[in-house]
């Protein structure tokens, strides 16, 4: 059984109010007794609980952060920076996988409550209003990344999706493309699936090239989905000679339904991708991409979070920049003949 609080002043002599002040470096004690109460918490292995530490100190040290896919190469990016600034700071996190539909937020956010978090940082997902109702309720503050907040004091970390998109498809355009395809997610989705979609249209609409609805298919941001939207279009469309990708795991689909009917990528298909996930640098050949900044993302959400612990003032949102990584899967074509 583990040793107590209790445990420790009975071994010293002392009220446990005594020990709760040394361990919390507050005053009214002697040196003599401060030595021998950290001697017998030594020898006792007690260990404080956060919790009960934060009665005195009104902080547990604890920080919240709630992922729709804890185990996704995207999310653990994110988290190794929110982990390696929390850690800077003395701070521990909890994770909380909600699900890809996020049916557990309420059930988590409950949770984080009951451990008395200091903070939460929410990712990926939409923040709906009666997940804001509860943090407010909380009385912490809360920091978004990888998504948008709807709320004027609730900061978010992300970058322009859009303009992300605009340029992934004008890098193929300006590289000879005319038949581009493109895989995203729902466009009911107002994260990352629509505003994809919409810079995507916008950079054919501005190079005069028509919009064919037929080549752009929902694969909903998996491995899986994509593989089947890839095997859908290039089947329905083999005039394709491009495709946009919104998110590395569909990209690599891409180039798998490709080998499956005998389509050589980057020779007779270019594909483009989206996130810079390790997943890009090991796929055969590697993937060009539109990279996010993810590590430095979850960076960012956990210093702004941790200021405003400091502080108490709020934080400002940032949009951080984006950029193509080109590797080996797009293919210039050549000019066509003049007249």
């Amino acid at each position: 059984m583990s040793s107590t609080i209790k445990d420790v002043a009975k071994k010293v002599g002392v009220s446990v109010a005594t020990v709760s002040r040394v361990l919390n470096n507050l005053p009214g004690y002697s040196e003599d007794t401060k030595r021998k109460v950290l001697q017998a918490v030594e020898e006792l292995g007690y260990q404080p609980n956060a919790i009960a530490r934060g009665l005195v100190n009104k902080r547990t040290e604890t920080i919240g952060v709630l992922f729709p896919s804890v185990s996704s190469s995207f999310s653990s990016l994110i988290l190794h920076g929110i982990e390696s600034v929390a850690q800077e700071h003395n701070y521990s996190v909890i994770v909380c996988n909600t699900a890809e539909d996020g049916k557990r937020t309420m059930k988590y956010l409950q949770l984080l409550r009951e451990k008395q978090v200091d903070g939460i940082i929410f990712s990926s997902g939409l923040l709906e209003p009666e997940y804001n109702e509860v943090v407010r309720a909380m009385n912490v503050p809360l920091v978004l990344v990888a998504t948008k907040s709807e709320f004027d004091d609730v900061p978010y970390i992300k970058v322009d999706d859009r303009q992300a998109a605009y340029d992934a498809a004008e890098y193929l355009i300006r590289r000879g493309h005319r038949r581009i395809a493109m895989i995203g997610g729902a466009e009911s989705d107002r994260i990352a699936g629509q505003p994809r979609y919409e810079g995507f249209r916008q950079a054919l609409r501005d190079h005069g090239i028509p919009l064919r609805e037929e080549l752009m298919q929902d694969g909903g941001f998996t491995f899986d989905g994509g593989l089947r939207a890839a095997e859908r279009l290039l089947t329905a469309a083999p005039d394709v000679t491009a495709v946009f990708a919104a998110a590395d795991e569909m990209a690599i689909a891409v180039i798998s339904a490709a080998a499956k009917l005998g389509i050589a990528v980057p020779e007779q298909l270019s594909v483009v991708g989206y996130d810079d996930l390790k997943l890009a640098e090991m796929s055969n050949p590697p993937l060009t991409t539109v990279a996010q900044p993810l590590r430095e993302m979850g960076e960012l959400a956990s210093r702004k979070l941790i200021a405003m612990l400091d502080s108490g003032a709020p934080a400002a949102s940032e949009i951080l920049p984006h950029r193509i990584i080109e590797r080996q899967t797009v293919r210039a074509l050549p000019a066509p003949p003049g007249p």
